[in-house]
């Protein structure tokens, strides 16, 4: 009969409730297939995996530097950090939870107990009785006791299996929140300091275009002291200074923000970077081919897919968690302890007291409370598959978007480099009629000025190649390794 029942207890203590975990559900099967990007285009990209440190493929020294220090000191990467580790302690204790529990303990008693004389039942010695203490007959008594407890719930149903799976998967789904957070602050860096060498190269490229107005200004003034210009042609050039010069007051003030901006990601205080960035450098731009990989590589890459499906994982297994509470639970508890009236008792091991109780408890009657908490866990697995299939979806789509904005803006930048070149060409020819004296100088300085805004609408189409390459490189889930 025992044999049968410790049988028994060993087939149950194997059995697992709930639903096994087999993978997420195909959210993008054509996607899953390997095909290319839809729109990729013509633009130069090549299938082969893309390098996790992308940011070194913009060959700045400064730009990396900067990326490093963000990813060793930014607070709110150690936010997330923070909690991966919180999420392992979690997992150690339930897999602690699925072992027995033992506590030792010693105690020492003294007792005041009216209307009992232990000296006439045959103890008298001081060790045990504090003696009589006055009227009424009232006994002192010492107790001394040192022992052992042990206390095991039966994971019979699997339901504690199931919390360590749930777990398990919630601190992968925490190391993903990390290399995503790295994903996010990587790119963030990279487009703020775009950002701030495209407004250092604006505003200096503004600085040169006031200083040939004011000269445009003042020669036209003198033309209009002489009677050869007019006063609607001072108050033309006076307008356009004055909306130059206004120009350049927003570009100085969110030059201050990047600046800023920076200095907070890299974990530092406001300012602490601008002697560092303070002088200008050229733009960073993007390499000449563009490594994508493909779709069904960025499923596997993209980091916040990688969580959610950990969390999906996790809720199945919550499911099993629920299921588990509406079976019978074993729990047996024992105790082993000696002990008596008198200290030398704690050395009587061969008089010990010994206690094994085993309880089988079953909560049948709860009126659909664990029926509802089954339903809540259920519900919860559906959404975090809903959950899973959005975030894929949204991956392709970041990445699709991207991959279309850089091959668009490419033809940007090659229509404004042509516009460029052409006003090179014509401040050349101007340049060479004002030595031969078939022009004017205000009319050199119109096409130098000219020449200077085709520079301008150039660099705000590179900066933004750049930080179109940037956001490439964040939809395809890089920057963590």
């Amino acid at each position: 009969m025992r044999a049968c029942a410790l049988f028994l207890l060993v087939a149950l203590a194997g059995c697992t409730v709930g639903p096994n975990y087999s993978g997420p559900p195909a959210a993008a099967p054509n996607a899953a297939a390997g095909r290319g990007f839809v729109r990729a285009g013509d633009a130069p990209m090549d299938r082969q995996a893309p390098a996790a440190h992308w940011w070194t493929s913009l060959g700045d020294p400064v730009l990396d530097q900067l990326v490093a220090r963000a990813i060793a000191n930014n607070p709110d990467l150690g936010v997330v950090r923070a909690r991966l580790l919180q999420a392992r302690a979690a997992l150690r204790q339930e897999q602690g939870n699925l072992l027995p529990q033992a506590n030792a303990s010693a105690l020492y008693a003294h007792a005041r107990i009216p209307g009992v004389d232990l000296s006439q039942s045959g103890s008298s010695d001081g060790e045990g009785s504090g003696g009589s203490g006055g009227s009424g007959g009232a006994t002192g008594l010492n107790l001394y006791n040192v022992g052992f407890d042990a206390s095991w719930e039966v994971d019979l149903f699997g339901g504690q299996r199931r919390k360590i799976e749930a777990a398990r998967a919630t601190a992968e789904a925490a190391q993903a929140n990390i290399d995503d957070a790295i994903v996010s602050l990587s790119a963030e860096v990279a487009q703020a300091y775009v950002n701030l060498r495209d407004r250092q190269r604006r505003i200096a490229l503004n600085a040169r275009s006031v200083a040939m107005q004011e000269q445009m200004l003042a020669l036209t003034r003198q033309r209009f002291d002489r009677g050869t210009a007019s006063r609607l042609d001072v108050s033309r050039l006076q307008t356009q200074l004055d909306n130059s010069r206004a120009d350049n007051v927003p570009l100085k003030a969110e030059l201050e923000a990047y600046l800023d901006a920076l200095a907070t990601l890299v974990g530092e205080e406001p300012g602490a970077l601008d002697d560092l960035l303070r002088a200008d450098a050229p733009l960073p731009f993007p390499p000449a081919r563009v490594a994508i990989g493909d779709p069904a590589t960025l499923l596997r890459h993209r980091p916040d897919i990688r969580a959610a499906e950990r969390m999906l994982a996790a809720n199945t297994a919550k499911v099993g968690v629920a299921e588990a509470a509406r079976f019978p639970r074993l729990s047996i508890m024992g105790i082993v302890g000696v002990g008596g009236t008198k200290p030398s008792d704690l050395t009587k091991l061969d008089d010990f007291t010994l206690l094994a109780a085993p309880q089988l408890s079953w909560n049948f009657l709860d009126f659909g409370r664990t029926k509802a908490q089954v339903e809540q866990a259920k519900g919860a697995q559906a959404e975090a598959e809903a959950q899973y299939r959005s975030k894929v979806l949204a991956a392709l789509r970041d990445a699709e978007d991207a991959l279309a904005r850089f091959r668009y803006r490419r033809v940007t930048v090659a229509t404004l480099a042509r516009a460029k070149a052409s006003a090179d060409q014509a401040t050349a020819l101007s340049a060479e009629r004002y030595r031969a004296g078939t022009t004017t100088l205000i009319d050199l300085l119109d096409t130098q000025r000219q020449q200077i805004a085709a520079e301008q609408n150039l660099s705000v189409a590179e900066a933004g190649l750049t930080t179109d390459f940037i956001s490439i490189q964040k939809a395809l889930g890089l920057g963590w390794e």
